[in-house]
């Protein structure tokens, strides 16, 4: 139980709201036993978020917003827009594949709340492509890529890499030999893009 002194904020409700998540999962998680968590009462968590919807939603884009963020990280770096892109779509694969491998309890349970949440998955997904697209246009820019709609091109190469980082395929990630069909695929866009 959290000390009563600290001061209550959306940031420690949604970590008090994961670790309920990762107990009891979502669907027997409860907005009272999230308040019970941080020794507050159920009323203190409502004047943060208004529903346990809402609640649940902040934790789903709180928890892929983590994934974004890395690789925002690449999306600006000074590699080559090839090697960026190689770089971006590695990560991406690996923040899956460790969220799933590392705590599969914490996963399964976000899994069930991407499928409630339309906003926040819908929000990240474009902006994972939003982030692609900006690889691809800076390798159109420096005439390494051939694209001539990078949005569109980034669309594809997402779709193209769904096997390694949509949640449907989590149990394949840990397959003999799933690196290297990773490293597959990703050549072969590769060199659909190279001019």
């Amino acid at each position: 139980m959290a000390p009563p002194t600290e001061t209550l904020t959306a940031e420690r409700i949604l970590e008090a709201t994961e670790e309920v998540l990762r107990r009891h999962g979502p669907a027997k998680a409860t907005v009272v036993d999230v308040a019970r968590a941080l020794g507050v009462s159920h009323g203190s968590v409502y004047r943060h978020f208004r529903t346990k919807a809402a609640l649940r939603e902040a934790v789903t884009k709180r928890w892929l917003d983590r994934t974004s963020e890395k690789l925002a990280v690449i999306v600006a770096g000074d590699g080559t827009p090839e090697d960026r892109l190689r770089a971006w779509l590695a990560a991406l694969f690996e923040a899956k594949r460790h969220k799933a491998g590392d705590d599969p309890e914490l996963f399964a349970t976000y899994t069930v709340l991407t499928d409630e949440s339309g906003t926040a998955v819908g929000e990240h997904l474009a902006d994972l492509t939003s982030q692609l697209t900006r690889i691809i246009q800076d390798g159109v820019t420096a005439g390494a890529f051939t694209a001539p709609d990078p949005a569109a091109t980034a669309r594809a190469v997402f779709q193209a890499t769904g096997r390694f980082h949509d949640p449907g395929y989590a149990r394949e990630w840990q397959q003999p030999g799933v690196e290297e069909e990773f490293t597959a695929v990703v050549d072969l866009l590769l060199r659909g893009l190279l001019t």
